[in-house]
């Protein structure tokens, strides 16, 4: 939703069935990963989306989808071969 427009914690949770706190925890920790940013308007503090951290994000997580894409290879085969076994028996 903070993709599209900045909004409020009020906002956010109107939006689900989740109270104002339990949203306030979730921005509070796309805020530690810098992945959204507040900025005051009066009284009210807006939640903006940063796209930017989500492409360094997904260039941390790269190095990982390689072994994680070889390791469900692997699965697949080994489910493969139960199945080839059970057909066969």
């Amino acid at each position: 939703m903070l993709t599209t427009q900045a909004m409020t914690p009020n906002a956010l949770a109107e939006q689900f069935d989740m109270t104002r706190q339990a949203v306030s925890k979730h921005i509070k920790i796309l805020k530690e990963c810098q992945v959204v940013e507040q900025q005051k308007d009066g009284r009210e503090i807006y939640y903006h989306f940063k796209p930017n951290k989500m492409k360094e994000i997904d260039e941390w997580l790269a190095q990982f989808r390689q072994h994680w894409d070889d390791r469900f290879t692997q699965l697949d085969q080994v489910l493969i071969n139960l199945k080839t076994k059970k057909d066969e028996k």
